[in-house]
This record gives structure tokens, C-alpha cells and sequence, in this order.
């Protein structure tokens, strides 16, 4: 207990999911968490989980793709806590969009210009937003921690969720290329690569696992993940147990890429 402890920690896509774990655990180690989202609804409901175990936290609902609620957003962070030690950017859309948003997990040759746009803007424009938001603090401060949460679909081609692979891809080397402007200024960067997780992002192709032949298919663990499990690849990196780690892309994903 308390490898966070009274750290102030922004976490994205805290509704649900990756976002949702990171907060209950960084909170049960001692942080103090604001969870970020677009529905208030589900982050009140993470934050009186948090409350009851004991945990501290507030939640702060807004959509990260427009720039100015992201810088909002730390600004508001910053005024009420007086400074932001970690980010975990966890928020993005995955191939439960294509039901609320048709087209925007095709391949690119069927991905009308608009919702490559939408993509991009919710996948990598939101991350680029938090980041250069909290960047503005962390470096006076000379010192801080940003984990973006990619996924192993950046890491490797697919052959559907075309645009979902590039933004990925660009959160990385977006990773990467913080870690090598800012980590000798204190600010270390590093990247956590999630495989098949089992999370509302899949909920409805998860089954997929159920035939013994795929899941080994998939990834030689022959299961998915846990959003528990890529909780605790955030918290590391997140931490100071995680002092010289910068620029690492962590794929946590059963073995998946090993394949490669």
C-alpha cells in the first residue's frame, strides 16, 4: 500500500474500463485520483466506489478532443489540489464506437474523411491535448510522470480499425518523443500497450475467446487481459518504483506481439 501515496493523479476515460481500474487502484495506494470522461453518470459511479473504499478523488466530466475543456481540466486540477504529479491517459474509442459511430472502425479504403477526423480527434488529439496541458505545469515544477495507455494495434497492422492502428500509433511515438525532450528536465514519458482486454471497448466480440483455437490464435496466454492487469503496468510507470523508466512502450497483451 501507499506506492502513490498523496501523489494528485489525472486519470482519462476513468468511466469505465482501463480508466475505471487505474482509478480504484491508484486510489487504494494512496493517491489522490480525478477521473476524466465524457459521462458523468459512469464517473460518479466509479467515484462512490473509490469513496467507499476510503479512497480520495473528484471527477470532472468533459469531452478531451476540444482543447480548451482538456486545458480546463488542468487547470482545475492544478487550482484545487495545486499541482498534477501523474497523468494516466487512458481515454479513447475502440470497436464499441462503430455501434454509436458506423464507418469508424472500416479499413482506410472504406473510412470516409470525417470519421477518420472523429477518430484521430478522440485517439491522438485528445492525447496530445492533455499532454501539452499538463506539460505547461510538470516542467515547472520540474518533475512529473505521463503514462498514455496505446495498445498493441499501434505496435502492429490490422486488417479493420484503420484509423483506430494510426492514432495508436501516434500516441507511442508521441511517448517516445516526449521521453527524449523532457526526461532530463524531470518529466519522465512512457506508454502502456494493452492486447485483448477484457473491457466495454470488445464487450461484444470478448466470446471470441470461448473457442480454444482462437484464444490461442490470439495470444499464447490463451486469454484475454484484465483491466486490473493494465491498471497495475500504469501504476508502475506511473510511480517513482518506476524512476528510470522513460520512453518505454510496455506492451502488457499475453504475448501477443511476441509473436510478431
Amino acid at each position: 500500500m501507499g506506492r502513490v501515496s498523496d501523489k494528485v493523479v489525472i486519470i482519462t476515460g476513468a468511466g469505465s474500463g482501463i480508466g475505471e481500474a487505474c482509478m480504484e487502484l491508484f486510489a487504494a495506494e494512496g493517491a489522490v485520483v480525478v477521473g476524466v470522461g465524457r459521462r458523468e453518470k459512469n464517473l460518479q459511479l466509479v467515484l462512490e466506489k473509490v469513496e467507499a473504499s476510503g479512497g480520495q478523488g473528484s471527477i470532472i466530466p468533459a469531452d478531451l478532443s476540444d482543447y480548451d475543456l482538456a486545458k480546463g481540466v488542468v487547470e482545475k486540477t492544478v487550482q484545487d489540489h495545486g499541482r498534477v504529479d501523474i497523468l494516466v491517459h487512458s481515454a479513447s474509442v475502440g470497436w464499441s464506437w462503430s455501434h454509436e459511430s458506423s464507418d469508424s472502425m472500416n479499413d482506410i479504403a472504406n473510412t470516409p474523411p470525417e470519421k477518420w477526423h472523429e477518430v484521430i480527434g478522440i485517439n491522438l488529439n485528445a492525447c496530445y491535448f492533455m499532454c501539452h496541458s499538463v506539460l505547461q505545469h510538470m516542467l515547472t515544477e520540474k518533475k512529473g510522470s505521463i503514462v498514455n495507455v496505446a495498445s498493441i494495434s499501434g505496435m502492429v497492422g490490422m486488417q479493420n480499425a484503420h484509423t483506430y492502428c494510426s492514432a495508436k500509433g501516434g500516441v507511442i511515438n508521441l511517448t517516445r518523443a516526449m521521453a527524449n525532450a523532457y526526461g532530463k528536465l524531470g518529466v519522465r514519458s512512457n506508454c502502456v500497450c494493452p492486447g485483448y482486454t477484457d473491457t466495454p471497448m470488445i464487450a461484444d466480440v470478448i466470446d471470441i475467446f470461448e473457442d480454444e483455437q482462437t484464444a490461442d490464435y490470439l495470444t499464447p496466454m490463451s486469454r484475454p487481459g484484465t483491466p486490473e492487469e493494465m491498471a497495475f503496468a500504469c501504476l508502475y510507470l506511473g510511480s517513482d518504483e518506476a524512476s528510470y523508466c522513460n520512453g518505454v512502450i510496455l506492451p502488457v497483451d499475453g504475448g501477443t506481439v511476441a509473436r510478431q
